[in-house]
């Protein structure tokens, strides 16, 4: 059972550091999952007070998550078919790789500003700034939560295997 919690730590972790970058996984959830299956090892020095602490940080990074994009596009002018353009945007540049995942909450905000609501390219593009903005700043407070509870996991689960050698 021991290192079955060991590589579900490890792989949450890890998972967790890809899903700040995929929208499609919740990245800063699956690592508190391996937060708390390396709590939950034998040698574990995470403390209650750590889980809780990562515990109602991830909360809060699961709720701006969903706050940035509707924020931005509102202080750049976006209207509901930005916001649906760019959500469609970043399901569709999964598909197209890292530049995609990029690139399409733009460019998926400027098609829904541009032809939905008519206006003119140079307004549809500012909103469009608006929410590569929101993913640049939404992705980068996710990468450095996991990469912090990360650390906590690989430190705790390191201190173990140093002790048993």
């Amino acid at each position: 059972m021991e290192t079955l919690l060991i590589i579900a730590a490890v792989l949450c972790g890890i998972i967790g550091i890809i899903g700040s970058v995929v929208p499609i996984l919740p990245g800063a959830t699956i690592s508190f999952v391996g937060l708390i299956c390396a709590y939950m090892t034998e040698g574990s020095t995470i403390s209650q007070t750590t889980l809780w602490v990562w515990g109602i940080i991830t909360l809060i990074i699961c709720i701006i998550d969903y706050i940035l994009p509707g924020y931005f596009s509102k202080v750049f002018g976006g209207s509901k078919a930005g916001i649906t353009g760019a959500t469609i945007g970043v399901f569709v540049g999964l598909f197209m790789g890292p530049i995609g995942i990029i690139l399409g909450p733009f460019l998926g905000a400027v098609a829904g500003e541009r032809f939905n609501q008519n206006r003119s390219l140079g307004e549809a593009i500012k909103v469009g700034f608006g929410s590569l903005i929101s993913f640049i700043v939404g992705t980068g407070l996710k990468l450095i939560v996991t990469g912090m509870m990360m650390y906590y996991i690989w430190k705790d689960l390191f201190l173990q295997i140093k002790e048993l050698f």
